[in-house]
């Protein structure tokens, strides 16, 4: 991973000019661009082998076994499938989390990951949309992107900066344009222009095009995938290459063992040339070949050797998903019923790898949310982004009954929510809980009316005492007897 440092003093001085800025994407472009590239085209099915020639007139196939994207969408899927949610004491987060929805932060993390997967590094970008005071976010294409840090030993966030080829197919033409953001500003710069009134001199007229973003922190974010920033298949890309030539030699073997040559013993197809192409085209219509009693035919054609073959095959692509610590799912001894804790252990691998990419991406949502939080205190809303925390739930398939049986042991041993939490279809613990409580209010309200209602009925049904029967005393002194 190429890192790119830059005088923090000078930079809060005079700021960047184009010159620098393009000696900066240059070496983007030189030392950085290719390994991405290189992992954009593996994750489309552009593998080394299309390049792959053979003799003339031989078999040639080209298979592309894509296994680089089977592990990036394993990886990112794993990771980030499910939305990520966020804890904090106060009831303002809601309107943080409104604005989550607005800006569409779930689909731009989902990018994120596929991005960070693919490359080893993903970018995002805050914005607040045009005519609209709302936030919106966007993943940014990680070959046209990186970060500018200081030249300190704590290598500070200094800016960050966005090229890419902007395009007109109506007139036909396309500027190269640079987008530099830091803590305060966005400046734009027009490297390139195919159009002829406009070149690298008019471009200078960009250099001073500075505008406020209000955001209070760079609005670009990196996320790594590792320290060194390493794609997920980046280092089975060599394996993957073999595993792509080893089914091409093995379909070519096929159609040579189809195409193979005919020998004959003690005869022959013609005396010249001409008899032999007609008996060839004889052999080829009629399937039939005559010849004397002590000659023969044969194919001369080479052995296969399919066992030793699908043997390299299955160590090749084990190999793969071994050392990339991503499982292969259509493996049929990955599959069948096993407890929570045997799939645990059979995706001890992914989870590890999947740790690392989380405690890197953790580090980006805290910026992010410093960001949102930012937004939200010019509207008079203040929360304090250090006490909002993110939480990642693992898109896996999960046993309900055994983590209801877990619940119900733990029930008055933890809390309501921590339990709550454990549920996989549970997407927001606060609102369960709190839809528990208003379902338990309502039900202790109908048992009090309903027991109210009973007692009143019993009432109604006591039999009313007689105005004329006299009471207990006096009828006893009616009667002469001492009560």
């Amino acid at each position: 991973m190429f890192v790119f440092t830059y005088n923090r003093d000078k930079y809060k001085e005079n700021g960047i000019d184009k010159r620098e800025l393009e000696t900066l994407i240059t070496k983007h472009r030189t030392e950085a661009f290719p390994k991405l590239q290189r992992c954009m085209d593996y994750y489309e099915g552009h593998h080394s082998i299309e390049s792959k020639r053979r003799e003339s007139g031989a078999p040639n196939a080209k298979p592309i076994c894509n296994h680089a994207k089977d592990i990036s969408d394993t990886a990112s899927g794993y990771f980030m499938g499910s939305p990520i949610t966020y804890d904090h004491d106060s009831k303002d987060i809601e309107k943080l989390l409104e604005q989550f929805t607005v800006a569409e932060v779930d689909d731009t993390d989902q990018d994120n990951a596929l991005m960070q997967s693919i490359c080893g590094l993903a970018y995002d970008y805050a914005y607040i949309k045009e005519g609209v005071p709302e936030l919106r976010t966007k993943n940014l294409d990680s070959r046209h992107t990186f970060m500018v840090y200081d030249d300190t030993i704590e290598k500070t966030e200094l800016f960050a900066v966005y090229y890419d080829v902007v395009r007109d197919d109506i007139n036909n033409k396309e500027r190269y344009e640079a987008l530099v953001c830091d803590d305060t500003n966005l400046t734009k710069f027009v490297l390139y222009a195919s159009d002829n009134t406009e070149g690298l001199d008019a471009a200078r007229s960009f250099e001073g095009d500075k505008q406020p973003h209000n955001l209070g922190y760079i609005p670009v974010t990196e996320y790594r995938n590792n320290k060194l920033g390493i794609g997920d298949f980046e280092s089975q890309i060599g394996l993957i290459d073999a595993y792509n030539t080893l089914m091409a030699d093995r379909i070519n073997d096929k159609e040579q063992f189809i195409d193979s040559i005919l020998v004959l013993y003690g005869a022959v197809m013609g005396d010249d040339d001409d008899e032999t192409d007609k008996a060839l085209k004889a052999l080829k219509k009629k399937k039939l070949l005559e010849m004397p009693i002590d000659a023969k035919a044969e194919y001369l054609a080479r052995t296969l050797d399919e066992v030793g073959v699908e043997t390299l095959r299955k160590a090749l692509k084990e190999d793969i998903y071994t050392l990339s610590h991503v499982p292969n799912l259509t493996d049929e001894h990955f599959a069948g019923n096993s407890s929570g804790v045997a799939m645990e252990y059979k995706l001890l691998g992914l989870e590890m790898l999947t740790k690392v990419k989380e405690r890197y991406y953790r580090k980006g949502l805290k910026k992010r949310i410093k960001i949102f939080c930012h937004f939200l205190n010019l509207k008079a809303i203040e929360l304090d982004a250090g006490a909002i925390v993110p939480n990642f739930s693992r898109s896996l398939p999960r046993n309900v009954m055994e983590i209801a049986q877990i619940i119900g042991i733990l029930n008055g041993q933890v809390s309501q929510k921590t339990l709550i939490k454990q549920l996989p279809f549970v997407e927001d613990p606060d609102a369960e809980v709190e839809a528990v409580r208003e379902e338990s209010k309502e039900k202790l309200q109908i048992q009090q009316e309903i027991f109210g209602q009973t007692m009143e009925m019993g009432s109604e049904n006591t039999p009313p005492e007689d105005e004329n029967e006299p009471q207990k005393g006096e009828k006893a002194k009616d009667d002469g007897i001492d009560e």
